[in-house]
């Protein structure tokens, strides 16, 4: 019966092979560049397995075979050992690279029925000596030079490999076949007969014994008593031509003795062939079995397709007397060739004879195929490395006609170059010329000896990023570092797989070494030579080799003799200088890859580690940690710094530069300093070369969080100095880190000196504990239940943002006052095997994403959706869904809305389960969100559980409120000092989570381990956001050292700088939160009231130009702040007690514990103030719930302000009654009242704002339910006095101005670009160094900008060089960015703020990068449009006031809003929902190319957009959601 038929059209040598060997194989090894890159054979092989194509011979239950891929320099053929001594076929499609680097395992699986595909490399000109160097292996060779027959010896390779139970190697050339048409895949009908599935079958069930791949198990192939397959057709004979052979010895033109080469006859003992039974007597496979073995399967070839294949295949005349015989990659190019040689020619009527079948060489049928007419052959090798004087295939032909009798008298051998269709036919009279001479020349180079020069196929693997630790190195040491093996350095023709081995850098190390000794030497005689011109040059010279082995003295002493050298002129000056390099103590390093991990590559470590030598070794590891799993776990990588450590002389530290760029800097100088081998073990985790940073960031946190790469310093000589050896620099380790050090107490002592750890230690890598703990939890509960009576009731939840977790513990409340014994737990806990037992099930679930589950419900979905197993007969269940209808615009994505639920509702109504109540739909579209269909749901599930009309149920106790929370917090202390001594977890409760706003932290996990975490068992990755309050953003050098060294020892090593003009904190985890409090305190700047329902920091313009008015102004700024501030002194109780809990008094006595202005309450919600001094609207002054416009008077001081009132930027997505709004105006106040009429305006907030409803509870609701007048009379009744007319103003802009600037007093400001305010220090961008530096000389001010950017305040003139200087060397002095970059901004977003859809901050520099192109073509580089962006709808980056905005909607999904002013007056209005970056590109450069083409003189962006049509203009908050460009459908 004929198979079903599949995709057969195969264009390339590589896709032949790869589609035969999916047919015949139970796993392809398929050996790639990388991960993400694939081979030619990969792509093909996937492409198959992805569309679920069956192979022939795979076992598996869809007859799928595995994919199993692996990088080429990480020892790809140890995945072979497994899978094959379990009965599984293996074959492997790899380049050539690999075959010479895995000579120990060839050897060890020769006589395994395993087939390897060796696509030979460089590709365009493959170098044959990756074969002929492991000739000797045992294996079985054949070759093949076209497509076709890429696809017949594969088939026959697999055939081969079954019926001798030995190892074949195919090798191609993959460009031999590139120019020739496709060719059709065999039928399977066809490759069913040739492969023999029973003797498939029988090794397939007979596994193998064994386990180490280190030792010989005494196995050998032997001879199968199986018969023969019959061809279908007789077989053809054997291609060959017979001839008598003349008794004549042939000649070689050398008096050198030649040793033959050995015959490879298979009669290594290792293993024997699953095809037959083993027995002690049968005979071992022999070459003349494989000969009989593969011209069997040739001759059913034929019968089957008519194509006919021998071991030696002779082409051209009969009669030749002369013959090529090539070992190479283009046989047609030389056969046409000779084929139309002109009649003249030297090469006319020659022949050419070339080996299918390489090994086992077998010389008589090489005599058979040559006919007897041949005189003279001349050996034509394609190997660039020869391990012989002669090569080895020279040597196999010559043993071959020595021994027998014929009539061949001369064997040439020819070294093979590259050779062209244009340079074929001199190649071939050079041969010929030469054979034919009477004194042949062996050894002759015949043509190019590199070809053209194409892009590098698989080298030392070296991704973009890479090059972070390598530019680390060089800002560490400069000139002194000298790396052996980079990728740039000269290795005279050394081939690239051997100059990246550790001990061909190791001998490069020691021989820089010894150079550098002899220098020592050459300067020490020349100074006592007396040679000089002068005698400058002596006392320096002595000094310096006094010192040359240190460092830092001879550092110095270096400058001094180039210099006096220089100045000397002399010959022997001269001479010294040519090797000035050697002044300077060099840093020597070695740089190699996890590949050294591996067996194979570990030794050239243990020579490094044996041999003492002061060298430093830097390996990167760049397994990804999501791909952990999918290696093969047979693979061996070894842990080279536990191997390191057990050595005890070496220097060990394992870094991340995505974790610590500070702990790589302190590793690479600590190697350095050690004396003795150093081992710097460096992540950086790649899928492929092109992976973004942020991609790198999330692989390096998880890794690094859950302990599978452990940072860590391991330094042999701290037991000198009395210090502990080991240093961790993180918090967890994996399990054999820990055996080690629990080896002499060592990690007891670091528990006792670092007993936070102590509750993380034992939490190894890699513990499976999550079922335990599901099954553990569920059990205990039931058993709590016993007791009771009702009918048992278990509801579930899926919850991201609490509502539908909140909804099934009120649900599970309600249960058990109704008499039924409830459980409660997330999806993700619950055990789904215990599914068929329970009795009713309630699944209340939200929607996350795009119609996806949230986080805690997909492992339960992943379990059942394609189960086919369970029967839910005896089961009741009912889902409720919690969703948005308009949360995806588009008619065609509606299916999305609430999809997890009805997707659990269909699927466990298949599984024959009973539906208790029909689904409910909670819509957040619906009057009461959520509830309203709740509403409905619920009473349904109570009457079919028979528990509706229950008496005497209690009173349920409304809801906790945030009010209750603060009136019940005796002034904002609740129990947070308690918390904060519970080291059982990093967390605090949610009372309290609301309170430390107030203090100015937040409690925040990272959510780009979240997932990991969880799936770990341990608790989110908590840590604390602390934010600083800075009236107007002004700090001195000195705070920001003090800020600095905060981010640097107690949080992630970075600052923000935030659109509010403070710094902020994140990274903190709970027990260094109170001391980073103290710090900042120490730094005289607090944290009170920069969150929380108070009155937030005051921002001020900080108009660099205008010295005294901003001094005036800001003064106003700092005394509205201070006025403002709580007045509890909770604050100082909680953080700034010593350890004598007795407070500290840092920045002011603490005062009373009551709140004269706030109120046991404080505000209904947050409250923000700005200060915009015109032209220059930085601020946002209409996005607050008071912004002040400074009104200069004509004198040229400050009069007062115009007050707006009852701005804001928080919103919801889809919820019409939540819209961002513009401050209103109400007047004119003079500078004496102002902070009074700010703090009336707040009052009247405090006693009228809305305290039950959050989402409706800003001043600028307020102030719209009560309406301007009402509300400005009340502010004025509050104060007794009334809002003079506003007075005129006028603002141009609301980005910064970049660059110098000098103020009316003569001093200097520079404003410099800080991307979204982020200050960090990465590889290429030492920003954080060099501000720190610039802190450490300025006497000025830094001033923190609104848009996230950076003032160098007040320079003097003589001040300016010196500054200018350090910003160059920084690169902070960089200005050259678009004008779209300049004027933007973005919030924090992922990972740390958990209110963030999509990311913000970390994407949102791509995106620009992107449109910059367009910018470009379409003029507008130059020219200022104000983009933000924000991860979600509340708005910290102010969005709605940007030209243009996207506001994260859902990942990767962003709501695209146009239209704002450009001085930040007029709001935007939503113009396209929920699009991705490819949609958002195309409309962008469509929008700019329109913009360039049709705007008038001196038009912005925004305005543009609503005169032309594009948008519709928001005059203010109330009409945000009217006349949107994209109205969303209510259609489902």
């Amino acid at each position: 019966m004929a198979s079903a038929p599949i995709k057969t059209r195969l264009s390339t040598p590589e896709e032949a092979v790869a589609a035969i060997a999916y047919q015949s194989s139970d796993v392809v090894v398929s050996v790639q560049p990388s991960l993400a890159s694939d081979s030619a054979f990969s792509s093909h092989l996937k492409q198959l397995a992805t569309q679920k194509t069956p192979g022939l011979v795979a076992k598996s239950s869809d007859a799928v075979p595995e994919i199993l891929s692996v990088r080429h320099n990480t020892d790809p053929l140890l995945s072979v050992f497994t899978p094959i001594r379990s009965g599984r076929l293996v074959s492997v499609t790899t380049p050539s690279s690999i075959l010479l680097p895995s000579v120990a395992h060839l050897y060890k699986l020769a006589n395994f029925p395993v087939v390897i595909h060796v696509a030979l490399t460089p590709k365009t000109f493959p170098d044959y000596s990756a074969i002929t160097s492991i000739r000797n292996s045992g294996w079985t060779f054949l070759q093949s030079w076209s497509l076709q027959e890429a696809h017949d010896i594969a088939l026959t390779a697999h055939a081969l490999a079954i019926r001798s139970g030995k190892g074949v190697i195919h090798f191609f050339d993959p460009s031999s076949g590139s120019s020739e048409e496709a060719i059709d895949l065999a039928s399977l009908d066809v490759i069913r007969s040739v492969l023999n599935l029973d003797n498939v079958r029988r090794f397939q069930s007979a596994p193998i014994s064994g386990t180490s791949i280190y030792a010989d198990d005494g196995r050998v192939a032997v001879v199968s008593d199986q018969p023969e397959p019959l061809a279908t057709t007789a077989a053809a004979p054997v291609p060959s031509v017979s001839a008598s052979v003349a008794p004549a010895s042939p000649t070689i033109t050398s008096h050198s003795s030649v040793k033959s080469s050995q015959q490879s006859a298979a009669t290594t003992p290792v293993i024997a062939s699953a095809a037959t039974t083993i027995e002690p007597s049968a005979p071992v496979v022999s070459s003349q079995d494989i000969y009989k073995y593969v011209t069997s399967i040739w001759s059913q070839l034929d019968g089957l397709v008519g194509r006919q294949y021998a071991a030696f295949e002779w082409r051209g005349s009969p009669k030749a007397e002369s013959c090529l015989f090539l070992f190479g990659s283009d046989v047609t190019l030389f056969s046409d060739a000779i084929a139309n040689a002109q009649a003249d020619a030297s090469f006319a009527n020659a022949g050419l004879i070339v080996p299918r079948l390489y090994r086992p060489w077998l010389g008589a049928k090489l005599l058979e195929a040559l006919p007897r007419s041949v005189k003279k052959v001349a050996v034509l090798e394609q190997v660039s490395r020869k391990t012989t004087r002669w090569g080895p295939v020279l040597l196999d032909v010559l043993q071959s006609v020595k021994s027998a009798a014929g009539g061949v008298e001369t064997i040439v051998g020819h070294q093979l170059g590259y050779i062209s269709k244009d340079t074929v036919e001199q190649a071939l009279r050079g041969v010929f010329q030469n054979l034919n001479s009477d004194k042949p020349v062996q050894n002759l180079e015949v043509g190019e000896r590199e070809a053209p020069e194409q892009s590098s196929e698989h080298g030392m693997e070296k991704p973009k990023l890479e090059t972070a630790y390598t530019k680390i190195l060089d800002q560490l040491f400069g000139t002194r570092a000298y790396i052996a093996n980079s990728l740039d350095s000269d290795n005279a023709g050394i081939s690239a797989t051997i100059s990246a081995t550790p001990e061909f850098g190791f001998g490069s190390l020691l021989a820089r070494k010894e150079r550098r000794q002899k220098f020592v030497g050459e300067v020490k005689q020349a100074a006592s030579s007396g040679q000089f011109a002068t005698q400058e040059p002596k006392q320096t010279l002595a000094k310096w080799v006094a010192n040359a082995d240190d460092v830092k003295k001879s550092e110095e002493a270096a400058e001094d003799a180039v210099a006096k050298l220089t100045a000397d002129d002399s010959q022997v000056s001269k001479s010294l200088l040519e090797n000035k390099h050697f002044f300077r103590k060099q840093s020597l390093w070695l740089v190699g890859s996890d590949a050294w991990s591996y067996d194979l590559g570990n030794s050239g470590l243990h020579h490094v580690l044996a041999s003492g030598e002061n060298v430093n070794l830097l390996i990167i590891d760049s397994t990804p940690y999501s791909d952990r799993a999918a290696a093969d776990a047979n693979r061996r990588k070894k842990d080279i710094g536990l191997y390191a450590m057990n050595f005890g002389n070496a220097y060990v530290a394992s870094t991340a530069v995505y974790s610590s760029y500070t702990q790589v800097l302190q590793a690479m100088d600590e190697a350095d300093k050690f004396n003795g081998p150093s081992i710097v073990l460096a992540y950086l985790p790649y899928f492929g070369e092109h992976d973004s940073p942020l991609t790198v960031l999330q692989e390096t946190k998880k890794a690094v969080d859950i302990g599978y790469w452990p940072l860590y310093r391991w330094n042999p000589e701290n037991e000198k100095k009395g210090e502990a050896n080991f240093s961790l620099d993180s918090e967890r380790i994996k399990k054999e880190l820990k055996e080690f050090l629990e080896r002499d107490n060592r990690l007891t002592q670091l528990m006792r000196s670092a007993p936070k750890f102590g509750g993380v230690l034992s939490e190894d890598f890699g513990t499976e504990i999550r079922a335990q703990q599901k099954k553990r939890a569920k059990d205990a509960y039931n058993q709590l239940l016993e007791g009771l009576f009702g009918a048992p009731l278990t509801i579930l939840f899926g919850s991201d943002n609490g509502n539908a977790q909140s909804l099934a513990k009120r649900l599970g409340t309600r249960g058990r006052a109704r008499g039924l014994k409830t459980t409660v737990m997330a999806m993700e806990d619950y055990p789904v095997e215990d599914l068929p037992t329970e009795e009713n099930i309630v699944i209340l679930t939200s929607t996350a994403g795009q119609g996806e589950f949230p986080q805690n419900g997909k492992p339960f979905w992943d379990a059942i959706k394609d189960n086919t197993e369970l029967d839910l007969a005896s089961v009741k269940f009912s889902v409720f869904a919690l969703g948005d209808s308009h949360y995806w615009p588009r008619k065609e994505d509606r299916v999305y809305y609430n999809k997890p639920g009805k997707d659990l509702d269909r699927v466990l109504a298949n599984f024959g389960a009973t539906r208790l109540a029909d689904i409910g739909l909670g819509d957040d579209q619906d009057p009461d969100g959520y509830q309203t269909g709740y509403s409905e749901w619920e009473p349904k599930l109570w009457e079919a559980l028979g528990v509706a009309n229950v008496e005497g149920l209690p009173d349920e106790p409304p809801p906790i409120t945030n009010e209750d929370i603060k009136i019940a917090s005796n002034y904002l202390r609740g129990n947070i000092a308690e918390e904060l001594l519970d080291t059982s977890t990093g967390a605090i409760n949610a009372a309290n989570q609301q309170l430390t706003k107030f203090h100015g932290t937040y409690m925040q996990d990272d959510r780009d381990i979240r997932d990991e975490r969880k799936a770990q068992g341990l608790e989110p990755a908590y840590s604390f956001m602390i934010r600083c309050r800075l009236p107007g953003g002004v700090s001195t050098a000195k705070q920001w050292i003090q800020m600095d060294d905060i981010s640097n020892e107690l949080g992630n090593e970075t600052m923000k700088l935030t659109t509010r003009q403070t710094f902020q904190f994140h990274g903190i985890v709970k027990g260094k939160l109170k001391p980073a409090m103290q710090a900042i305190n120490r730094a005289l700047m607090t944290t009170i009231a920069a969150c929380g329902d108070v009155n937030r920091n005051v921002m001020c313009s900080p108009l660099p130009s205008q010295s005294k008015y901003h001094r005036q102004v800001y003064a106003c700024s700092q005394k509205i702040s201070d006025h403002l501030l709580p007045a509890t002194s909770a604050y100082h109780e909680i953080w700034l007690t010593d350890d004598n809990n007795k407070k500290t008094q840092v920045a002011g006595d603490a005062v009373q514990d009551f709140e004269p202005l706030y109120g046991p309450t404080y505000l209904p919600r947050k409250f923000k103030i700005s200060i915009g001094i015109p032209p220059h609207n930085d601020v946002d002054v209409y996005a607050h719930d008071i912004g002040l416009i400074a009104i200069k008077g004509s004198d040229g001081q400050l009069e007062g302000f115009n007050l707006l009132a009852g701005g804001g930027m928080g919103a919801t997505h889809n919820n019409k009654k939540t819209y961002p709004q513009i401050g209103r105006m109400l007047g004119f106040v003079s500078v004496s009242d102002v902070h009074i009429a700010c703090e009336k305006v707040m009052l009247v907030q405090r006693d009228f704002g809305d305290r039950k409803n959050r989402k409706h509870a800003r001043l600028k609701y307020t102030i719209d339910d009560l309406g301007v007048d009402v509300f400005k009379a009340k502010v004025e009744d509050y104060w007794g006095s009334t809002f003079a007319p506003a007075r005129p103003f006028h603002f141009t802009s609301n980005v910064d101005t970049f660059g110098w600037a000098k103020d009316e007093t003569g001093m200097n400001h520079f404003t410099m670009f800080i991307e979204n305010g982020r200050i960090e220090d990465t590889p290429s961008f030492r920003m954080k160094t060099g501000l720190r530096e610039i802190a450490g000389v300025h006497k000025g001010e830094f001033r923190l900008t609104p848009n996230q950017h950076l003032i160098l305040s007040n320079v003097a003139d003589e001040d300016v060089p010196q500054i200018n200087a350090l910003m160059a060397k920084y690169g902070l002095d960089n200005l050259a960015f678009s004008a779209l970059r300049l004027s933007s901004s973005a919030c924090v977003a992922f990972p740390t703020c958990g209110l963030a859809m999509a990311e913000s901050e970390r994407y949102l520099p791509v995106l620009i990068s992107k449109l910059e192109t367009c910018l470009e073509e379409v003029g507008l580089r130059q020219d200022s449009i104000v983009m933000r962006m924000t991860g979600c709808p509340n708005g910290c980056a102010r969005p709605w006031l940007a030209e243009v905005a996207f506001v994260g909607k859902a990942f990767g999904a962003y709501n695209m809003y146009l239209g704002g002013g450009y001085h930040g007056q007029r709001l935007n209005k939503l113009y396209r929902s929920s699009i991705k970056e490819e949609e958002i590109l195309e409309i962008m450069r469509g929008l700019l190319k329109r913009y360039a083409k049709e705007r008038e003189e001196g038009e912005r962006f925004g305005d543009w957009t609503i005169r032309a049509g594009v948008i519709k203009a928001t005059t203010e908050g109330r009409d945000f959601h009217e006349g949107v460009a994209e109205e969303e459908s209510d259609e489902e």
